[in-house]
């Protein structure tokens, strides 16, 4: 592959959230193990366990077809705060090498490599070796022409942990022989598996590699034959995503926006609930605006995080209507989370997952330029998709208006924030 090309990497670590959840006991990973549903969310497992996928078993299956593949599997409370807080380290090992890093999911990320050859030596190869020492040596490293070529090259078993390195003309060749159950992870939100298997079941990408196997589609080669229209026509625009996967089509990455961290956490001297956890959590509040890093800036979004007394943690997101740093009001869109907490909590963390513009910004009276109107539009679209996703807002183009078919008149694309 030559170094000017884009060149996508992947960077892997199997069973990641299960592994930082035991935290060093490696020994139950002999048996049959599997990470139990989150509390509140979904009822399907997380990360399994070598002797547990044996059985079949697999993240994102539902609770009661798990235990009926294998009655004597074992469930461990989830820990994401534990697995966040960890890949957040690696990943920051990862842009310390300069790589702009696109995070999936706890133990997947993806970043372009090629633009790192010339720092480190001058070979691809060279460029995926010292992403893993930064990583760690447990991390797989793949690359190819897209996600999904890189996510399935970094599963490869390769002698000497040596990374495969897939050549764009070779991408259509190299995922056709594959099963459409890698499909399973990287059909939410168009990138592998953000977050996580509840996500998946959410948006039903989790059982459409069994409905294509129903229909006798068990590779990547078959469905990228299929006709576009049968595609879509069965299974929507979630179908139209995992056909062009399939082809090995992709868009660019979005890295993350470099970031200083503005957390706030607290241990508890024993485990509470009720009106102390809410005085607990309004103290947080107040730490996390003294903050120096937040630096006079708004919160858009905040992330609530509870390691629970009994084992395990929880989490919630809370993304406000409007940016604020208003102190009553973080309180009152947090305190309603506390009243869906499964148990006792024995730590909380307060982390802001999103932030908006200066406090000192005003609303502009009267006429609006263009220029002020763009930039109050582009925030509007930034406050809807903190809220309900990044497909919130889209744009209504004008493809075909003579046509008699209504779906070929307009067709609705992703609302770019820069075009006003």
């Amino acid at each position: 592959m030559e170094s000017g090309s884009y060149v996508i990497a992947c960077a892997l670590i199997p069973r990641f959230a299960l592994l930082a959840t035991l935290d060093g006991r490696r020994e139950l990973l002999f048996r049959p193990l599997a990470l139990a549903p989150e509390p509140g969310g979904p009822q399907v497992i997380g990360e399994a366990s070598g002797p547990a996928e044996a059985f079949g078993i697999r993240a994102g299956m539902r609770l009661g077809e798990a235990l009926a593949r294998c009655p004597e599997l074992t469930l461990v409370p989830p820990d994401p705060e534990r697995a966040e807080s960890a890949w957040e380290m690696a990943l920051r090992r990862l842009e310390g090498i300069g790589a702009q890093v696109e995070p999936a999911l706890p133990g997947v990320a993806f970043f372009e490599a090629a633009g790192l050859v010339g720092l480190w030596g001058g070979i691809l190869e060279r460029v995926l070796r010292r992403a893993r020492e930064a990583v760690g040596t447990q991390c797989r490293l793949g690359a190819g022409s897209s996600r999904l070529c890189a996510y399935a090259a970094a599963l490869r078993p390769r002698r000497r942990r040596a990374p495969t390195i897939v050549p764009a003309a070779m991408t259509r060749a190299f995922l056709t022989p594959l099963s459409v159950g890698l499909l399973r992870d990287g059909l939410s939100g168009g990138r592998l598996a953000p977050g996580g298997a509840g996500e998946a079941a959410r948006t039903g990408s989790a059982d459409l590699p069994e409905k294509l196997e129903r229909l006798g589609v068990v590779r990547l080669g078959q469905l990228a034959e299929l006709p576009d229209a049968a595609i879509a026509d069965r299974f929507g625009e979630l179908g139209l995503r995992a056909l062009r996967m399939a082809r090995g089509e992709d868009d660019p990455l979005r890295p993350r926006r470099p970031h200083e961290e503005l957390v706030e956490r607290l241990e508890l001297p024993e485990a509470i609930s009720g009106p102390l956890l809410e005085r607990a959590l309004s103290l947080l509040v107040d730490r996390l605006l003294v903050n120096t890093v937040r630096r006079e800036r708004s919160i858009r979004r905040l992330g609530l995080s509870v390691r629970l007394a009994g084992g395990g943690s929880w989490r919630s997101v809370v993304a406000l209507r409007r940016a604020s740093a208003d102190p009553e009001r973080l309180r009152l869109a947090l305190l309603g989370k506390l009243s869906e907490l499964p148990g006792p909590a024995a730590s909380l963390s307060l982390r802001a997952l999103e932030m908006g513009p200066p406090t000192g910004d005003q609303e502009t009276l009267g006429e609006l330029e263009r220029s002020e109107k763009r930039k109050l539009l582009a925030e509007a679209v930034r406050q809807a998709r903190a809220v309900a996703g990044k497909d919130a807002v889209m744009r209504v183009l004008d493809v075909d208006s003579e046509s008699r078919v209504p779906e070929r008149r307009l067709l609705l694309t992703p609302f770019q924030e820069d075009r006003g």
